[in-house]
Protein backbone atom coordinates (compact mmCIF):
# COMPACT_ATOMS: atom_id res chain seq x y z
CA UNK A 1 0.00 0.00 0.00
CA UNK A 2 1.53 3.31 -1.24
CA UNK A 3 -0.97 6.13 0.66
CA UNK A 4 -1.78 9.50 -0.81
CA UNK A 5 -2.24 12.81 1.17
CA UNK A 6 -5.95 12.33 1.37
CA UNK A 7 -5.26 8.77 2.83
CA UNK A 8 -2.95 9.81 5.46
CA UNK A 9 -5.96 12.91 6.25
CA UNK A 10 -8.00 10.19 6.63
CA UNK A 11 -5.99 7.78 8.56
CA UNK A 12 -5.36 10.92 11.19
CA UNK A 13 -8.91 12.00 10.93
CA UNK A 14 -10.09 8.85 11.94
CA UNK A 15 -7.87 7.87 14.55
CA UNK A 16 -8.59 11.46 16.16
CA UNK A 17 -12.22 10.54 16.11
CA UNK A 18 -11.70 7.11 17.23
CA UNK A 19 -9.85 7.74 20.38
CA UNK A 20 -10.71 10.98 21.43
CA UNK A 21 -7.98 13.12 20.78
CA UNK A 22 -7.93 16.78 20.33
CA UNK A 23 -5.54 17.12 17.57
CA UNK A 24 -3.48 14.72 15.80
CA UNK A 25 -0.29 15.19 13.29
CA UNK A 26 2.39 13.60 11.11
CA UNK A 27 5.67 14.73 10.26
CA UNK A 28 7.75 13.37 7.74
CA UNK A 29 11.74 13.97 7.07
CA UNK A 30 12.85 15.51 4.10
CA UNK A 31 16.50 15.96 2.41
CA UNK A 32 18.05 19.12 3.16
CA UNK A 33 21.66 19.71 2.39
CA UNK A 34 23.44 18.43 5.03
CA UNK A 35 20.73 17.00 7.04
CA UNK A 36 17.51 16.39 7.45
CA UNK A 37 14.47 18.80 8.53
CA UNK A 38 11.50 17.73 9.39
CA UNK A 39 7.97 19.24 8.83
CA UNK A 40 4.17 18.59 10.09
CA UNK A 41 2.57 17.56 6.87
CA UNK A 42 -1.16 16.58 8.17
CA UNK A 43 -2.97 17.83 10.62
CA UNK A 44 -6.16 16.96 11.92
CA UNK A 45 -8.08 18.85 14.62
CA UNK A 46 -6.08 21.68 13.87
CA UNK A 47 -6.65 25.41 15.23
CA UNK A 48 -4.98 26.92 13.01
CA UNK A 49 -2.62 26.04 9.53
CA UNK A 50 0.54 27.36 11.36
CA UNK A 51 1.50 23.60 11.96
CA UNK A 52 2.56 24.05 7.62
CA UNK A 53 5.28 26.69 8.81
CA UNK A 54 6.95 24.66 11.03
CA UNK A 55 10.57 23.33 10.26
CA UNK A 56 12.35 21.56 12.73
CA UNK A 57 16.00 20.04 12.75
CA UNK A 58 16.84 16.50 13.66
CA UNK A 59 16.84 16.53 17.17
CA UNK A 60 14.75 19.90 17.70
CA UNK A 61 10.72 20.30 18.47
CA UNK A 62 8.92 17.06 19.51
CA UNK A 63 8.89 15.90 16.42
CA UNK A 64 12.49 16.34 15.92
CA UNK A 65 13.49 14.75 19.24
CA UNK A 66 11.68 11.80 18.02
CA UNK A 67 12.84 11.82 14.64
CA UNK A 68 16.56 11.40 16.05
CA UNK A 69 16.76 9.01 18.96
CA UNK A 70 13.74 6.65 17.09
CA UNK A 71 12.32 6.17 20.64
CA UNK A 72 8.28 7.69 21.46
CA UNK A 73 8.09 10.61 23.67
CA UNK A 74 5.21 10.93 26.38
CA UNK A 75 4.21 14.06 27.81
CA UNK A 76 1.57 13.71 30.14
CA UNK A 77 1.71 16.92 31.36
CA UNK A 78 3.44 20.14 29.26
CA UNK A 79 3.51 22.65 32.29
CA UNK A 80 5.39 20.20 34.42
CA UNK A 81 7.20 17.98 32.04
CA UNK A 82 8.63 20.95 29.82
CA UNK A 83 10.45 24.51 31.08
CA UNK A 84 8.00 27.52 29.98
CA UNK A 85 11.51 28.92 29.01
CA UNK A 86 12.06 26.60 26.37
CA UNK A 87 8.45 26.26 25.11
CA UNK A 88 9.75 28.30 21.62
CA UNK A 89 11.25 25.28 21.01
CA UNK A 90 8.38 23.30 20.62
CA UNK A 91 5.95 25.45 18.05
CA UNK A 92 3.68 22.79 18.01
CA UNK A 93 2.54 22.93 21.38
CA UNK A 94 2.59 26.89 21.17
CA UNK A 95 0.29 26.85 17.70
CA UNK A 96 -2.14 24.23 18.90
CA UNK A 97 -1.92 24.65 22.88
CA UNK A 98 -1.40 21.21 23.58
CA UNK A 99 -1.23 20.09 27.19
CA UNK A 100 -0.31 16.85 26.72
CA UNK A 101 0.60 14.28 24.12
CA UNK A 102 2.37 11.30 22.81
CA UNK A 103 4.77 11.40 19.82
CA UNK A 104 5.48 8.28 18.14
CA UNK A 105 8.13 7.55 15.52
CA UNK A 106 7.32 5.56 12.31
CA UNK A 107 9.54 3.55 10.42
CA UNK A 108 10.13 2.21 6.95
CA UNK A 109 13.02 0.07 6.66
CA UNK A 110 14.51 0.02 9.88
CA UNK A 111 14.81 3.93 9.61
CA UNK A 112 12.69 6.78 11.14
CA UNK A 113 10.95 8.50 8.45
CA UNK A 114 8.13 10.22 10.17
CA UNK A 115 6.62 10.86 13.55
CA UNK A 116 2.81 10.39 14.69
CA UNK A 117 1.79 13.02 17.40
CA UNK A 118 -1.75 12.93 19.20
CA UNK A 119 -2.59 15.04 22.14
CA UNK A 120 -5.05 16.76 24.18
CA UNK A 121 -5.63 20.82 24.96
CA UNK A 122 -8.20 20.30 28.21
CA UNK A 123 -7.97 18.46 30.95
CA UNK A 124 -7.44 15.08 29.45
CA UNK A 125 -4.04 13.70 29.58
CA UNK A 126 -1.96 11.11 27.86
CA UNK A 127 -0.62 8.36 29.54
CA UNK A 128 1.43 5.08 29.06
CA UNK A 129 -1.92 3.18 29.10
CA UNK A 130 -3.33 5.45 26.33
CA UNK A 131 0.36 5.01 24.47
CA UNK A 132 -0.38 1.19 24.59
CA UNK A 133 -4.18 2.03 23.80
CA UNK A 134 -2.74 4.13 20.54
CA UNK A 135 -0.25 1.43 20.01
CA UNK A 136 -3.14 -1.62 19.43
CA UNK A 137 -5.10 0.76 17.86
CA UNK A 138 -2.86 0.83 15.35
CA UNK A 139 -1.17 -2.68 15.56
CA UNK A 140 2.06 -1.73 14.89
CA UNK A 141 1.47 -0.34 11.86
CA UNK A 142 0.44 3.10 10.15
CA UNK A 143 -0.07 3.14 6.38
CA UNK A 144 3.19 1.44 5.27
CA UNK A 145 5.00 2.59 8.27
CA UNK A 146 5.88 0.28 10.90
CA UNK A 147 5.20 1.20 14.78
CA UNK A 148 8.45 -0.22 16.78
CA UNK A 149 8.78 0.82 20.30
CA UNK A 150 6.69 1.08 22.68
CA UNK A 151 6.98 3.62 26.20
CA UNK A 152 7.31 0.75 29.41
Amino acid sequence: MNPTSSCYQDMIDQLREQMGYDFVSLAFAESAVNDFVLTWKYASGNLNNRYKRIVLQSGKGIAGIVFKTGSPMLVPRVVEGLPPQEMYNYPILISERLTSLAAIPLYLADRVEGVLLAGYRGEQRMSQDGVRRLYEKLQGRFGDFEIKELIP
